[in-house]
């Protein structure tokens, strides 16, 4: 009897030891399986980026490596890699692109436990995107310029095809910014094409510039390069908020449109896990509230996380219609359109 006690004795610490290796060796596994790194593509000014990154890593232990485009070109990017992607995540950027990108099988889906708070009208139901924050289309204006000139501010949109605004207003192209797509978009859909493009063929008597980044108009103010930019407001809150006194911005009393930036997976991302665990981070309050600390103050998609004071007093604007679906699908069809109609002129 002792020698069989003796034996399951033995028996019992031998299990025991196995299973003690076994967990070891699982651990190591697992750490193993954990993902070490993630590329991203992203749509959001130089610093912001580099803070998200910064951030992200330091809560992940995942290191990040990105490039800063503006949304136009990071769609471009990603249908030129399609095959063969090089990075996994796509983040900044208005989301009727993200509904282009969809629409050609360029993002994958993955719903977070996150987005559960995130509000239907910001997100795909099938969780191709998600909602990051919110930016409103308006007039970055010189004062100095206007006070000089002794002319009027622009109020509405119909104002900027004044002839004493010749060669003084800067928008972004919108084959290569979101931004300005935006806007192209917005006019066909409120106006009907016809309309919607004679305005902007009328606008281009009056533009100085096209821009690749939809954040450029507002730079194009602040050196004194045009006196007015068309562009998200948030961008010329942050001059203004860096000592550019001279800076205002207009939200347009005729009414405008808003973006709802986003966050989504590429498809074939080939780092999957540690795309998924970004999703999860970015919509949380604490991601949606980085980019105040850098001046960016956009609307976040997150109910709990905070609006700055700042940009309060815009929250209640004159809002378009605006059909993100119709214009996700119809985005190169316009802007060949539009390319067409600046040719022509």
């Amino acid at each position: 009897m002792k020698k069989k006690m003796k034996y399951l004795g033995l028996l019992i610490l031998f299990v025991v030891i196995l299973s003690g290796c076994g967990n070891k060796d699982e651990k190591k596994e697992d750490k193993k399986d954990e993902p070490k790194e993630l590329t991203m593509y992203i749509g959001v000014v130089e610093e912001q980026a580099l803070k998200i990154a910064q951030e992200f890593e330091k809560d992940t232990g995942i290191k990040v490596n990105f490039v800063r485009m503006s949304g136009g070109e990071i769609l471009s990017r990603i249908r030129a890699e399609k095959d063969a992607p090089k990075a996994s995540i796509w983040y900044g950027g208005p989301s009727d692109s993200f509904v282009a990108a969809k629409k050609e099988n360029l993002l994958q889906p993955y719903i977070s436990g996150n987005a559960k708070i995130i509000p239907e009208n910001m997100k795909d139901k099938e969780g191709y995107w998600t909602g990051i924050y919110n930016e409103i289309l308006g007039f970055v204006l010189d004062d100095r310029w206007f006070t000089e000139k002794n002319i009027a501010k622009p109020k509405t949109w119909d104002d900027l095809l004044k002839p004493e605004y010749k060669g003084q207003i800067t928008v972004a192209n919108p084959g290569a910014s979101g931004t300005a797509f935006l806007f192209l978009s917005g006019f066909v859909q409120q106006r009907g094409e016809d309309k919607g493009l004679e305005y902007l063929a009328k606008l281009n008597e009056n533009v100085k510039q096209y821009t690749k980044s939809g954040t450029a108009p507002a730079k194009s103010v602040i050196l004194g390069e045009s006196a007015i930019g068309i562009t998200f407001i948030h961008n010329g809150l942050r001059y203004k908020e860096e000592g550019y006194d001279n800076v205002s911005v207009v939200v347009p009393e005729d009414g405008t449109w808003y973006s709802t930036a986003a966050v989504g997976i590429i498809a074939g991302a080939p780092e999957l896990e540690a795309a998924k665990k970004f999703v999860d981070w970015a919509l949380t309050k604490n991601a949606q509230e980085i980019g105040q600390k850098f001046k960016s103050y956009q609307f976040p998609t997150n109910p709990e996380a905070n609006i700055p004071d700042i940009v309060k007093p815009y929250q209640n604007f004159k809002m378009n219609e605006y059909n993100l679906e119709w214009s996700g699908e119809h985005r190169a069809e316009l802007v060949e359109k539009w390319d067409k109609m600046l040719k022509s002129k």
